[in-house]
């Protein structure tokens, strides 16, 4: 048996990511392509790398162009899901990359994204305790952003196996697609080759209470967290590097132990062996995490790095691997593992 898929928001970079991976998932098929700007345009015109969809024309996002599919996945700017959501099919597996449902706390989301709160789906990362049951034959699943999914598969065994106090600090470098398709300025070549800058410094980002929102429910008490994000001169990819103080009473030596306990069976995330450190080059076009860890003996503070690509397994690959939990089918399938070199 096939599905049928529709992708909302088919033209930028996530979308292009989740039609790559559609185009070679052996039981998802592609329907209809929305978009705004370019609607009515073949899609070849922005997703160049996808030949087989080339002569494939867009068409306006409506509830109308998405009906009929068996899911639809929507890969639209924040803001933009909820209203589209509620006008389909209750029995439509919707899969929302934007941020719409990803928050439980109302006044969170009010005070970092400025409009009225839609309410909260399941949250799609299947390698948090209790997640897979949660998305298994799910009609509605919020994925996770793509800073949150590397720091929260960086730190979950930290504060699951209670490792650390309830407070983290993290530095994350990111691509630049990012910040999506748009012209920007500040993310054209001239500006961004052989620089780095920090953005969204002093608990701005709006990624910040969905790291809060993870890590607290992972600890079982409210967690703070100093996330400062730094853009890289790279397309795409994440290195998060995150710390977090020791509990007393809890050994160094005891801490790769609980985290290759926490992450064994993982398909998709990896603990890499010691002394190894992740990089992102090495998960480009994966679905794949990979994990290291260690502690610093001076200050008794944990030190967890993880690298993702962003639009795989930091959003295109998330969003499969969770429809295909949703459409009954096994949760790896379609999905890379290995990336691609050099």
């Amino acid at each position: 048996m096939t599905f049928t898929v529709a992708v909302a928001g088919a033209t930028g970079y996530a979308g292009g990511e989740v039609l790559r991976l559609l185009s070679g998932h052996p039981l998802l098929t592609v329907g209809a392509l929305t978009a705004h700007s370019r609607a009515g345009r073949p899609l070849g015109e922005t997703q160049r790398h996808l030949p087989a969809l080339a002569e494939r024309r867009t068409v306006p996002t409506s509830p109308k162009a998405l009906a009929g599919h068996d899911a639809v996945v929507m890969a639209l700017p924040h803001g933009r899901s909820a209203e589209l959501a509620a006008a389909l099919d209750p029995g439509t597996v919707v899969v929302d990359c934007g941020a719409d449902f990803r928050l439980r706390d109302a006044d969170a989301w009010e005070r970092f994204y400025g409009t009225p709160h839609a309410g909260s789906w399941p949250y799609g990362l299947p390698e948090l305790p209790g997640a897979r049951e949660a998305l298994r034959g799910a009609r509605r699943i919020a994925v996770p952003g793509c800073y949150p999914t590397a720091v929260t598969l960086a730190l979950f065994p930290a504060y699951a196996g209670a490792l650390v106090e309830p407070e983290a600090v993290v530095v994350a470098a990111g691509g630049t697609s990012g910040a999506g398709r748009s012209a920007d300025a500040r993310l054209s070549g001239s500006e961004v080759m052989g620089s780095m800058s920090p953005y969204g410094v002093g608990g701005t980002h709006r990624h910040t209470p969905e790291l809060v929102q993870n890590l607290s429910a992972l600890a079982g008490e409210p967690v703070a967290v100093s996330f400062t994000p730094t853009l890289a001169p790279m397309p795409r990819g994440i290195l998060a590097t995150c710390s977090a103080r020791l509990r007393e009473g809890v050994a160094p030596a005891a801490v790769r132990e609980s985290y290759a306990e926490a992450l064994a069976g993982e398909e998709f995330v990896r603990l890499l062996p010691e002394g190894v450190w992740p990089s992102t080059a090495a998960v480009l076009g994966s679905n794949t995490a990979l994990v290291q860890v260690a502690v610093d003996g001076a200050t008794r503070r944990l030190i967890a790095v993880a690298a993702v690509d962003n639009l795989t397994k930091g959003t295109a690959g998330g969003a499969l691997q969770c429809l295909n939990l949703a459409l009954g089918l096994p949760e790896a399938q379609g999905l890379p593992a290995n990336g691609v070199a050099p």
